[in-house]
């Protein structure tokens, strides 16, 4: 898998926000056949900063009421990843 595939999007909310200043893990959309492997590669490369540890989530999408019925949005992955001491991941450069 092409590693501009693995990762989809950065997961930025208050509790990845306070993990990041805290812990130094940051959390991530990823694709849904994607495995620890890949996104640890994917990460160290566009990112360029060492990871230590990855840990992923299935999330179950929720059931939505829609005008026509009952809905349901999609299901995906998010992975959060421990970065090694002294790395760092700016989305926002300044």
């Amino acid at each position: 898998m092409n590693i501009y595939d693995v990762i989809k999007k950065p997961l930025i909310t208050e509790k990845t926000t306070v993990e990041k200043d805290d812990k130094n893990v940051v959390a991530f959309v990823v694709n849904k056949a994607a495995n620890k492997i890949e996104i640890k590669a994917a990460v160290e490369q566009l990112f360029n900063a060492k990871v230590a540890e990855v840990n992923t989530v299935n999330v179950a999408g929720k059931t939505k009421r829609t005008a026509h019925g009952v809905g349901k949005r999609s299901n995906w992955k998010k992975a959060y990843v421990t970065l090694q001491e002294g790395s760092n991941v700016d989305f926002f450069e300044a």
